[in-house]
């Protein structure tokens, strides 16, 4: 991290943790923060659900949820980016402040709700989006729609000609009742209503799932075999957690412990590479692990207990956009030192630590 971006952290760290956010997207487009290119290396290149990836560290939904930085996103070094979630109509989401640093757990709480800016003013940004990019979109429902299962299908068919993957979010804590669609009649309805929005696209785009930690392991094992029979293409594990304990089971330190929202950040990363590992033991889908990583071994744990790709996002806040770089290129070392010709070599090489 070079000076200049550990003075700018400590700025933002002063300030109330969504403004210095959006500051941090302001001094994305106006050059401020470090882009130096993709990484790639025939070691890191992979391909994950047909999507040809330069790096398998992405950057997970929730940091640019309006599709405003793509440009200088595109350069940080990320192997692809998510962005949303994105609803149909806009809406302002619950009331501030709803976002909150727990600085002494390297965590974060967040219950937003679907703060967006919704789909046709994103579709505009996306269709402007760098060409070079594995660019995706995160799909979300409006929080008083009549039918939340139809608005994921309705985003897919507004925004999808101008992505490259998309992902349906039911995992999210923040929306009352969202995450009742992760039950396998309703998830198994949602999931044909978006790939028959897919069917509609001129290209056929890969589509996710986006599941909760906090799911017991006969709702694993459910999501995985209506995952599996669906005809989606991967599974992302996992969204914040309701739970409220520290990294190795302890007490959260922070004063911000029981705001009410979606726990992130590194105390999430045992639990969500648990419920990887589960499901890397129940399927063949490309997985992509997200939860708690700070660090290229915490990337490369999620890789061999199950996941063809990782995403991060928390942890930008306690380390910088310089992140995005770093960790593939530490990735790579020590996908080196221990011997592997590519990343997808390391795939659930070590899932029995975990499972």
């Amino acid at each position: 991290m070079s000076l200049l971006e550990k003075a700018g952290l400590g700025l933002l760290r002063q300030m109330d943790p969504e403004r210095a956010h959006g500051l941090s997207i302001r001094a994305l487009n106006m050059g401020l923060a470090p882009t130096p290119g993709v990484v790639t290396s025939d070691r890191l290149r992979t391909t994950v659900a047909g999507l040809q990836l330069p790096n398998s560290v992405g950057l997970a939904a929730g940091f640019d949820k309006n599709a405003e930085a793509l440009g200088p996103l595109s350069r940080a070094g990320f192997g692809f980016i998510e962005v949303g979630a994105v609803t149909p109509r806009p809406q302002p989401g619950n009331p501030k402040p709803r976002l909150f640093r727990l600085t002494e757990d390297y965590a974060a709480i967040n219950r937003f709700g679907f703060n967006n800016d919704g789909m046709h003013v994103v579709a505009e940004r996306l269709a402007q989006r760098p060409k070079d990019a594995v660019i995706g979109l995160n799909l979300g429902a409006n929080k008083d729609s009549d039918n939340r299962a139809a608005d994921f299908a309705t985003v897919l068919a507004h925004c999808g000609p101008h992505v490259d993957f998309a992902t349906v979010n039911v995992s999210s804590p923040n929306t009352e009742k969202l995450r009742d669609l992760q039950g396998s009649e309703a998830l198994g309805a949602l999931l044909a209503g978006v790939l028959d929005a897919r069917a509609g696209l001129a290209r056929q785009i890969p589509i996710f799932l986006k599941i909760a930690p906090d799911l017991n392991p006969a709702e694993i094992s459910e999501i995985a075999e209506v995952a599996g029979t669906s005809g989606i293409d991967g599974i992302i594990a996992t969204n914040t957690t309701l739970g409220r304990d520290g990294i190795g089971g302890q007490p959260l330190d922070s004063p911000h412990r029981d705001q009410a929202g979606g726990l992130s950040g590194a105390p999430l990363f045992g639990r969500s590479t648990e419920v990887l590992a589960q499901l890397a033991g129940q399927t063949d889908l490309p997985l992509i692990g997200v939860g708690g990583i700070f660090t290229a071994e915490d990337a490369y744990d999620k890789i061999k207990a199950g996941a063809s790709a990782v995403q991060f996002y928390t942890a930008m806040v306690y380390q910088g956009l310089s992140m995005a770089a770093r960790l593939p290129t530490e990735l790579d070392q020590l996908l080196a030192r221990d011997g592997y010709a590519t990343v997808a070599d390391a795939v659930g090489a070590e899932r029995h630590r975990w499972a």
